[in-house]
């Protein structure tokens, strides 16, 4: 069945679906095959990566350190995943080789920021989801722009994978009242005014009343790291208002 097609027949069929029952069928969908959970460990990510670790705590979580994180965002991956119970977690890093070449004084970030996470995120999560031919992500509709109308599954264009938004419908009302539930913890600078979380150089907090992604790579056009991209091409959808 052409991938498309497959995920018009999932987003019908879970059309009412809530997001456990959602992951649920994710997980084991021989139609769409082993399926991985690519998770930040940012500051809302620890809604997913419970609900995963309550349907399979096995499953393949997919953690990039580009080598420029918060300390506090390392600190916090490694807590959450040994309280969760998540036994494969994976953590994957820039090539070495190419971080030498192309940005050996760490300052590309500076006068690239696309070619910056393209070599430090995009390139690296490409090549760890080979295997795979579904991923998760924390995706949601309230981020704006292009994910306005973001579905619960898509094709990934330019792969042969399918993509699974399980939390694509979710208010931050909601990730707030499941983590108050089930007593999950908060990313430590959630509470220092960063709501959204990246690289140290490029995130910075955000002010009352602002949007919670405001503080990603303030004051450039930049919106999007480039881990949602179509034929290799950085997808750029407009800031929420």
């Amino acid at each position: 069945m052409p991938l498309k097609e497959l995920a018009e027949r999932r987003n019908l069929l879970h059309s009412r679906s809530d997001a456990q029952t959602i992951l649920k069928h994710a997980l084991d969908d021989l139609a769409i095959g082993q399926v991985a959970l690519v998770s930040s460990f940012g500051a809302e990510s620890v809604v997913l990566l419970h609900m995963v670790a309550q349907i399979n705590p096995e499953t393949p979580v997919i953690f990039i350190d580009t080598e420029m994180l918060f300390d506090e965002t390392l600190t916090y991956q490694r807590e959450v995943a040994e309280t969760l119970g998540l036994t494969n977690v994976r953590v994957i890093s820039p090539d070495r080789g190419t971080l030498m070449e192309k940005d050996i004084d760490g300052l590309l970030h500076r006068t690239d920021p696309d070619a910056c996470c393209d070599l430090r995120k995009t390139q690296p999560l490409e090549n760890a989801l080979k295997e795979f031919g579904g991923w998760i992500t924390g995706r949601k509709r309230i981020q704006g722009g292009q994910r306005v109308n973001l579905p619960f599954f898509e094709k990934e264009e330019g792969s042969a994978r399918i993509k699974i938004n399980p939390l694509a419908n979710w208010s931050l009302q909601q990730i707030a009242a499941y983590m108050n539930e089930h007593k999950l913890p908060k990313h430590p600078l959630v509470d220092h005014g960063f709501k959204s979380l990246g690289c140290a150089p490029c995130t910075t907090k955000v002010a009352d009343g602002e949007d919670p992604r405001a503080g990603r790579w303030r004051g450039k056009e930049k919106t999007e790291c480039g881990i949602h991209f179509v034929d290799g091409q950085v997808i750029r959808p407009e800031k929420a208002a």
